[in-house]
């Protein structure tokens, strides 16, 4: 029996809920990186990020490769940059959103 699409949509968001994992698809939508670059930019242990980065790859959101004594990870496909550029747009919305409602508020108490 296949997995309806909100589920298999929610499983996905729930993947990406966490937030050294959108770090780490930061640091990849400009390209490949070795675990080493990725580490030096996150600053969690190196046993929490090769955990992070198993969850991202089983999910099939990154993908990994040798290259020479370098294990690379990339975007399995540039539309999860895009996802993160939305995702950006909708938070700049929601913040833009309540800072004017907090500009109101104020205005109304005064």
């Amino acid at each position: 029996m296949s997995v309806p699409l909100y589920q298999a949509k929610a499983e996905m968001f729930r993947t990406l809920g966490h937030p050294a994992r959108i770090r780490v698809l930061e640091l990849l939508q400009h390209g490949p990186r070795p675990v080493r670059d990725l580490l030096a930019e996150i600053e969690i242990e190196a046993s929490n990020l090769s955990q992070q980065l198993a969850v991202l790859r089983r999910a099939g959101i990154v993908t990994s490769y040798r290259d020479g004594p370098l294990v690379m990870y990339s975007l399995s496909t540039p539309d999860i940059a895009d996802l993160l550029a939305v995702g950006r747009r909708i938070l700049g919305q929601l913040l833009t959103d309540r800072d004017e409602l907090l500009v109101e508020l104020r205005a109304r108490n005064e």
